[in-house]
């Protein structure tokens, strides 16, 4: 998601946690997982996964949109967001972690940091596990288990 005329100037740290509050209970209301997002001066990449089978990211952008909008005023999200689904070979585990860590890498790319790392503005938001943060060595692995385990209690979304 782009800010309306690319405007910057709104990303700082408080607006961060609100970002956080307002995706996780996007996340929860419609049986979502972000195991990547980063938000860069003027826009924002998330992964979003489905635990659900009834969960639809159509409604959870509206959602989301929403309630993060006032937290940009008097700024907006751009009307129109690029939204790519992942195709089939894209939804295996390798793939899917292989665009998470394109996404957590632009601020690398932008020049901002040296490694991905250190960038402030990045994360991972799981509901129901605080911890959870693709900066741990075994990020991934628990994210797998989690994802798996969430998909079988809540009907059997496919990855």
């Amino acid at each position: 998601m782009a800010v309306e005329q690319r405007h910057t100037g709104w990303l700082d740290g408080p607006f961060h946690l609100r970002f956080r509050e307002v995706l996780l209970h996007t996340l929860a209301r419609h049986g979502l997982l972000c195991p990547v997002y980063c938000l860069m001066s003027d826009h924002l990449h998330m992964i979003w996964a489905g635990v659900k089978v009834d969960a639809d990211q159509r409604l959870a952008a509206q959602f989301f949109r929403k309630h993060s909008n006032p937290l940009l005023a008097p700024r907006r999200w751009q009307k129109q967001p690029y939204d790519h689904l992942l195709r089939e070979e894209e939804r295996k585990q390798s793939a899917v972690q292989k665009v998470c860590h394109y996404i957590i890498e632009n601020p690398v790319r932008a020049a901002l940091v040296e490694a991905w790392q250190d960038y402030e503005f990045s994360g991972a938001v799981i509901p129901g596990y605080p911890t959870m943060n693709p900066r741990l060595d075994d990020y991934w692995e628990k994210h797998w288990r989690i994802y798996n385990e969430l998909v079988g209690q809540m009907g059997g979304a496919t990855p």
